[in-house]
């Protein structure tokens, strides 16, 4: 697998991927698309990218199918489904899954691929629309190291850092355990900012402060622009971070892993805060 995919599928068009396909087709790959709201394939209607009917359809036209859909069970709609894209991929042709999922729904898929020639990658991603605009999305991988080589000139052009970390499924436990301590984060700036206020300062005036000293972090910066509490915060992600933090609970139970009670009781407590 020493060649480049020359030609990109991208399912999944939301707030990340749109931005992610959008770098692919900037960079010059034949792109095709395919999304279930048709409204999200419009502000495309003049970047040169080609739309498809069904995803067996883009796959048809695909070397590499990028995947950016929600959750496991979209997953395996979009690639296992009468008219997904196994139907349609060709062999030697891979799957990479953006989205967040158990690594179990990747290994299985993996498997499942197997049988027909096709490979699968798991990529899942970090840093937002913003990231991918700039080119700078956190990818983690898990797979093939020649199929990682493979898919890499298509991860560079959204992805800095790009990071192989294993077998199929590592990407998605190491996007786990970052999403699992993002959580945490979230939990522990807003119990900070809180008892600043208890203690009588002002919590814009400390939310100037903490995010600029050696207590900041990206989770600070966030729930400082929310103004202090996760409200804002919990209805933007708090469903995503809750499903994530059921993953790992269940990877960890899974694997016997007691170590991690702090770490996952304080994402606990954060989402518990969220109404989560």
């Amino acid at each position: 697998m020493s060649r480049a995919p020359a030609r990109v599928g991208f399912i999944g068009l939301g707030s990340q991927g749109a931005p992610m396909a959008r770098r692919i087709v900037g960079a010059g790959h034949e792109t095709t698309l395919w999304a279930r709201r048709r409204t999200t394939l419009a502000p495309f209607a003049d970047s040169g990218a080609r739309t498809a009917g069904s995803p067996a359809e883009l796959a048809t036209a695909s070397d590499l199918v990028c995947l950016c859909v929600v959750d496991d069970a979209d997953v395996e709609q979009v690639v296992t489904g009468p008219d997904g894209v196994l139907a349609g991929l060709r062999r030697g042709g891979v799957i990479v899954v953006h989205s967040t999922v158990h690594p179990d729904t990747c290994r299985r898929l993996e498997a499942l691929a197997r049988t027909s020639g096709v490979s699968v990658l798991d990529a899942p991603v970090s840093g937002g629309g913003r990231a991918a605009e700039q080119g700078t999305l956190v990818v983690m991988a898990g797979g093939d190291p020649q199929v990682f080589a493979f898919c890499r000139p298509v991860f560079d052009t959204y992805g800095d850092p790009v990071v192989h970390l294993g077998p199929t499924g590592s990407g998605q436990i190491a996007k786990i355990l970052n999403n699992l301590l993002f959580t945490a984060h979230l939990g522990l700036a807003a119990d900070a900012l809180g008892l600043g206020g208890t203690l009588g300062l002002d919590r814009t005036a400390l939310g100037r402060v903490l995010p600029r000293g050696s207590a900041a972090s990206f989770a600070l910066d966030r729930v400082s622009d929310a103004g202090g509490g996760l409200d804002r915060i919990a209805a933007h992600a708090g469903g995503l971070l809750a499903k994530d933090v059921r993953l790992f609970g269940e990877i960890a139970d899974r694997a016997g892993v007691r170590d991690a009670a702090a770490l996952r009781n304080a994402a606990l407590s954060a989402l518990a805060a969220m109404g989560r």
